[in-house]
């Protein structure tokens, strides 16, 4: 594993490995890019949101956006907060 990695990525990464799983969540970009490396998909909690809104269970994506931001102090950057806003069909707010 990488030595820019916390113990918690790391771990994460290794019991994804172990189990053979599907899928990895994770959101710290190197986490993310580590894993990717070794050939694991991952998924984002702002990927989660996303596919919860094409699947029908999420119907206010920007709401859920602005609660991880203002209220979870989840660092999400406009940048991706648009992007993610885009994918959904969502026109973000000037």
């Amino acid at each position: 594993m990488q030595g820019d990695l916390d113990r918690g990525e790391a771990d994460s990464i290794a019991l994804t490995l172990e189990l053979r799983a599907d899928l990895l969540l994770m959101d710290k970009r190197e986490g993310r890019c580590a894993a990717q490396r070794m050939g694991l998909a991952v998924i984002g909690v702002v990927g989660v949101r996303l596919d919860a809104r094409a699947s029908g269970h999420l119907r206010l994506l920007r709401p859920r956006l602005d609660a991880l931001r203002q209220m979870a102090g989840f660092f999400l950057s406009d940048s991706v907060c648009h992007h993610a806003l885009s994918l959904a069909g969502v026109e973000p707010s000037a």
